[in-house]
């Protein structure tokens, strides 16, 4: 089987591991997390992303909380945070950019691994730096496209090899955009009650699924099961 997932933003693994056991969810399946799986909440979700990057049956995309955080990969080189005036002026906005958006708890999290295991933290920035844009997949009969944030510009007859980060990491859709007819397009970042109101829901359009249920802001995220597009909610 194949799951998708998105927008955990630091929500406990012991959590994200039970939500996981309730789906069925076993070494023989693959499971796509589309990006955002740290900052805001908890310990940033640190431990989460090592658990993944262990997993040889997850696939990580690349979301915008982590495009931000490796724009301050850097600051990793050292021991402490350096005081602001040692920073330049565009390495000091990049890192004003990730805090504004909840980078303050994986900031400590990264640090605290550094102190522990130096070679673990380069580890695991070189496994992001590494991370696709996008995956595209087969279950049950269709066909999948799986991005962080939708396809921002989207032309049918456009390769999904030619659209900008932007267009995948920040993408904000509206209900009445239209993607591929012959390929199902999954994304998260934008969390479904400001498409439609429901919050903890993921919303079904015709060629597109949004499965950020609001873990960011508190609430929990999902597990969709591409086989048969069937959603498991976390209690």
């Amino acid at each position: 089987m194949n799951y998708a997932t998105a927008d955990l933003h630091g929500y406990p693994l012991e959590a994200f591991l039970d939500l996981l056991h309730r789906a069925g969810f076993c070494n023989g399946d693959t499971l796509y997390v589309l990006g955002d799986v740290i900052d805001r909440n908890g310990d940033g979700g640190v431990s989460t992303l090592l658990w993944m990057l262990d997993q040889p049956n997850v696939q990580l995309i690349l979301g915008n909380h982590e495009d931000m955080l490796l724009s301050c990969a850097s600051l990793f080189k050292a021991d402490r945070l350096p005081a602001r005036k040692e920073m330049t002026p565009a390495r000091r906005a990049l890192l004003q950019e990730w805090m504004a958006h909840g980078g303050r708890p994986t900031l400590k999290s990264l640090f605290a691994l550094r102190q522990e295991s130096p070679e673990r933290l380069n580890a695991l920035l070189s496994a992001l730096m590494d991370l696709p844009l996008y995956e595209t997949a087969s279950a049950g009969g269709r066909n999948f496209v799986l991005v962080h944030s939708g396809l921002g510009n989207f032309r049918p007859r456009k390769p999904l090899s030619v659209y900008t980060s932007d267009e995948l990491l920040i993408h904000r859709p509206s209900r009445k955009e239209r993607y591929f007819d012959d390929m199902l397009t999954v994304f998260g970042h934008t969390p479904t009650t400001k498409l439609h109101g429901t919050s903890g829901r993921m919303l079904c359009m015709p060629t597109w699924i949004d499965i950020d249920t609001g873990a960011g802001k508190g609430g929990a995220p999902m597990l969709l099961r591409l086989e048969d597009l069937e959603p498991f909610y976390a209690k």
